[in-house]
């Protein structure tokens, strides 16, 4: 494998950084005024949806351009890619796989041009992670479905405009769990919709419980075949899992977490002089530096045009550990002054939606235990 960048790719680098220096607004979460500007500036660069190909609007950009550009933004600590996370990490991608021509061209300009925000309806209560067992149901009634059910957990559902939904079509005993189920691209302001939120420990409402009574949706928002909505969103997350870009935001956590072991003590001394805190963040730097490695090997596999591989549940499953390890570690170095309000505390109890947002830890393991190592289900 060959790690080296052409001439090319590091003159975009350059064009990155450069670019960065000039308007990073000098935060992470700008106010609504600066992170209009922000996109707009990305916009016009075609920045936003990068890597998809130019006959759909995207900009055209190379994998390893998209990779670097990703990379990059992170290192600097800027504003995301655009308003819609959701929007341009699955439904985006899944559009472009799966979307009818009227379907690219209802959707696929206000994602690119950061006017739209979508959900995604997976979970359900009872069940949890096992997306193969939803319920919410969807009935073909003449050119509509007909929507009845519920979804948990659906971040920003309060805010967004769609969402990017999996119902189950059929009624029969199938042995496959997932036969039947299909996706709907559904407006979240349709008649029959209610939201209803869910605060986090911190305060923060991001997540919701979603009801659908008697939901009308026209058959021409089925994304994909009826029953084909399992291949939809398995491709939409494995795109999200390949891990890159969450290995880069981890080395800017262990680099706060290095900070704060300088500044703290541990028996009379400098924390970042003892052998235990240390071990534990060398432990952190080499699970990473794994984490980056293995979405390079992803990344490898979308250059060679291959598709997405079950891999990436071992980024997902390393991002959930060290997320809880490296928070344990900072709460433990600051003492009694853990239990005052901060980032590592907020890190700390907010930590549940990393780790099983997209498919719980157990999930994971299941995932690389038969589709990975070949084990046996029983």
């Amino acid at each position: 494998m060959d790690f080296d960048f052409t001439p090319e790719e590091e003159a975009f680098r350059d064009e990155v950084r450069r670019f960065v220096a000039e308007n990073h607004p000098g935060t992470e979460t700008p106010d609504p005024g600066a992170m209009k500007k922000w996109c707009e500036k990305l916009v016009e660069r075609r920045w936003i949806g990068f890597s998809w190909p130019t006959e759909v609007g995207g900009g055209g950009g190379t994998v390893l351009q998209q990779f670097i550009l990703k990379e990059e933004m992170s290192a600097a600590r800027a504003p995301s890619l655009g308003f819609d996370f959701m929007g341009l990490t699955w439904v985006g991608p899944a559009l472009i796989r799966w979307g009818t021509d009227q379907q690219k061209r209802r959707f696929l300009p206000d994602l690119l041009n950061a006017r739209s925000l979508w959900c995604t309806g997976y979970s359900e209560p009872d069940h949890g992670s096992d997306l193969g067992s939803l319920q919410c149901r969807a009935v073909r009634e003449g050119d509509e479905y007909v929507v009845n059910g519920q979804k948990i957990w659906t971040t920003l559902a309060h805010r967004a405009k769609w969402i990017f939904m999996l119902v189950r079509c059929d009624t029969d005993s199938s042995p496959s769990k997932v036969r039947g189920i299909t996706c709907l691209l559904i407006p979240m302001d349709s008649p029959g919709i209610e939201v209803q939120p869910i605060v986090s420990l911190t305060g923060v409402h991001s997540f919701n419980q979603v009801f659908f009574k008697d939901v009308k949706v026209p058959v021409g928002n089925r994304l994909g075949e009826e029953g084909q909505g399992w291949r939809v969103v398995m491709g939409a997350l494995a795109h999200e899992r390949s891990g890159i870009s969450e290995a880069t935001e981890k080395v800017r956590h262990l680099e706060d977490l290095i900070e704060l072991a300088r500044g703290s003590r541990k028996n009379g001394r400098p924390a970042l002089e003892d052998a235990s805190v240390r071990r534990k963040l060398a432990s952190f730097q080499a699970r990473i530096s794994a984490m980056r490695l293995n979405g390079v090997r992803h990344l490898t596999r979308q250059l060679r045009g291959e598709a997405p591989s079950t891999e990436t549940s071992i980024n997902k499953l390393l991002r959930g550990s060290i997320e809880i390890e490296m928070s344990e570690l900072a709460l433990g170095l600051q003492g009694s002054e853990g239990q005052c309000e901060g980032d590592w505390q907020a890190r700390s109890l907010n930590f549940h939606g990393t780790v099983i947002g997209g498919g719980s830890p157990n999930i994971q393991r299941n995932i690389i235990a038969e589709r990975i190592l070949g084990l046996p289900k029983d």
